[in-house]
């Protein structure tokens, strides 16, 4: 395996020695062991569970349960999840199988719960290695030994700094980002070899199937082969050609491995389904043929083949999957727009999350549009045009996509290091070769921190807002702060319950599913939108109007949560309702207080019979 990688994923341009090549594996594997243990040495002393704070972290953990448990790999319905029949889960396999054979593989040595506890810190800590990988080759490419130190140190402070490499994360996103970050790293092959571009379309294949949030930063790096190949032609041919057919077999693979022959025709715009594998197969495929074809032809020429191919994709979109090409988002009901998107920070707006959290703005838009302006300038100087393009490309996108919803930031803060790593790396080589200059010291200084996600946010907690707020909550916090609604001993009494159906705010939706064997009517899933809906029509309603709800939705079982966001804006929003009558503790004779839970954080009622 030692003497394959390199020459598989060389980390050096065309005519270094292999000494070379190997000294650099040896520091990127330094580099990600030092970034795993300050990940751990960060997380672990504070960590009260195993596995994630994020409502995404603990619904994974059940679809990979009952996936052990028997389900169907090609069966994605949360059966404990929404209104009879359950919620049809948007996630793909390729996340759920490697952690569920980590849990296997550690079952063979200890009980399960440990099991659990040990697979879900060894899969996110490990997504930091090709994490590393990435972005170490892809600064060098850039701009050479020094750039590659530079851009492995910001994407270390990067990877410590966000919660989605620390042991129980694991949601997709580690996944998408260690995906996105080896793509920009085969796109800036100095030789522009088909090899890595085959690499590069096999990765791309795989991010689309793993989830629709890296859609259109995928169709930026389709674009950016598409426009190299115009301006390269013939030179470019075999990268072209490999980067397509690479992208249509991966995503052929995925679809039929992963989709229910039931479903091959449905078109859904949140995960892999007909319509990605339809336009990702045609688009791939037509790469493959015009590369083959028409590398030949002038520059007119090609660019009038790339623009017709490029119309006739247009109009399959159209035809296959219109409604794709709008945020699916929009279509939820207001009242969940209200009650509960409305409180999703990744959801969020440039505009929005100004209005919600000025102070948080910097470290989401911040580093991704300074690495922008500094793509530009290098472009200007023309100082490896070509590389800072494809940069700028794909920062671009990424960039403009965290402006519709905070999520796309991830991915623009973690590009930007590789031209920030440059020129903080040129800078300090200008600062040494000077050390009188002031100004170079402290250009390099103040470029180094801007480029750093964090120190913005830290910036941003010094002002009045949610972030400073959130910095006071964290300073101030005591062990004898009130129990968590959604901690395992406050879920416990449920659990001792018979099973049956459970509403409940939708932040308890997954740990109920977690540490019990109700089922539940709403967690924060899109998909859910009629058990979500249920939910708040109960704690909206007027206890008489809510009884009907509930005995409607065969619920046996009511979670409160007191000190719940959305259980107290619902209260707000409708005083005479359900949910702001057992606040004051007014309880309807049909609810029965289940005993021990009176005074607890989570209360727990019986639904009476009828």
């Amino acid at each position: 395996m030692s003497k394959t990688m390199p020459a598989a994923l060389p980390l050096a341009p065309a005519g270094t020695s292999a000494p070379r090549q190997g000294m650099t594996l040896q520091v990127l594997a330094l580099y990600a062991l030092v970034a795993i243990a300050l990940v751990l040495v960060v997380s672990l002393p504070f960590a009260t569970d195993y596995v994630g704070a994020d409502n995404d972290d603990t619904m994974r953990l059940v679809v990979v349960r009952d996936l052990l448990a028997g389900q169907s790999w090609f069966d994605t319905t949360q059966y404990r999840l929404g209104l009879a029949g359950g919620t049809l889960m948007h996630w793909s396999r390729f996340i759920d199988l490697p952690i569920a054979n980590l849990i296997s593989f550690f079952s063979l040595f200890t009980d399960a719960r440990q099991a659990e506890a040990i697979a879900l810190a060894v899969w996110p800590t490990f997504l930091v290695v090709p994490v590393l990988y990435g972005m170490g080759l892809a600064g060098y490419r850039l701009g050479g030994k020094a750039a590659m130190h530079a851009t492995l140190v910001l994407t270390t402070v990067f990877v410590v700094a966000l919660n989605r490499f620390q042991p129980g994360a694991i949601d997709h996103h580690n996944v998408q980002l260690a995906l996105v970050a080896c793509i920009s790293a085969m796109l800036l092959d100095p030789g522009r070899r088909a090899r890595d571009h085959a690499v590069a379309g096999l990765l791309a294949g795989l991010a689309i199937a793993i989830g629709a949030e890296t859609t259109p930063l995928i169709g930026a790096v389709c674009l950016v082969v598409a426009l190299r190949w115009v301006w390269h032609g013939e030179a470019f041919r075999e990268a072209a050609a490999a980067f397509g057919l690479s992208l249509a077999l991966t995503i052929t693979v995925a679809f039929f491995a992963t989709v229910a022959p039931a479903r091959y025709t449905q078109v859904t715009c949140d995960s892999l389904s007909y319509g990605f594998y339809a336009l990702a197969t045609f688009g791939g495929g037509v790469l493959f043929l015009v590369a083959s074809l028409a590398s030949g032809q002038s520059f007119g020429g090609r660019l009038a083949t790339l623009a017709g191919a490029g119309a006739i994709l247009a109009a399959s979109v159209l035809i296959i999957a219109p409604g794709c090409l709008a945020n699916p988002l929009d279509t939820l009901d207001p009242l969940l727009k209200t009650f509960w998107l409305s409180g999703v920070i990744e959801a969020q707006s440039a505009v929005a999350q100004f209005r919600l959290d000025p102070g948080s703005v910097g470290s989401f838009y911040a580093p991704g549009l300074l690495a922008m302006l500094v793509c530009l300038w290098r472009i200007r100087r023309r100082e490896a045009a070509e590389r800072h393009l494809v940069v700028l490309g794909l920062l671009a996108v990424a960039f403009a996509v965290s402006l519709i919803q905070i999520r796309g930031a991830i991915f623009s803060n973690m590009l930007s290091a590789l031209p920030l790593g440059l020129a903080i790396a040129d800078l300090r080589k200008a600062s040494n070769a000077a050390p009188k200059n002031l100004k170079l010291g402290l250009a390099f200084i103040a470029v180094t921190l801007a480029s750093v996600p964090a120190s913005w946010a830290l910036a941003g907690a010094l002002l009045p807002g949610r972030s400073q707020d959130t910095l006071r909550a964290g300073l101030s916090s005591t062990a004898a702060e009130r129990p968590s609604c959604t901690a395992e001993a406050s879920i416990a009494p449920l659990a001792a319950e018979p099973v049956g159906v459970v509403a409940g705010a939708s932040n308890l939706g997954s740990p109920i599913l977690r540490y019990t064997s109700h089922r539940v009517l709403s967690a924060p899933y899109h998909r859910n939108q009629g058990g979500m809906l249920t939910e708040l029509h109960i704690g909206l309603s007027n206890p008489h109007q809510a009884e009907a709800f509930l005995r409607g939705a065969h619920v046996t079982l009511l979670a409160f949560c007191g000190d719940d966001t959305q259980t107290r804006d619902i209260a707000e929003a409708e005083p005479g309702g359900l949910y702001a009558d057992l606040l004051k503790g007014r309880v309807p004779a049909y609810l029965e207080p289940v005993a021990g839970t009176e005074n607890a954080a989570l209360q727990l009622y019986r639904v009476r019979p009828e």
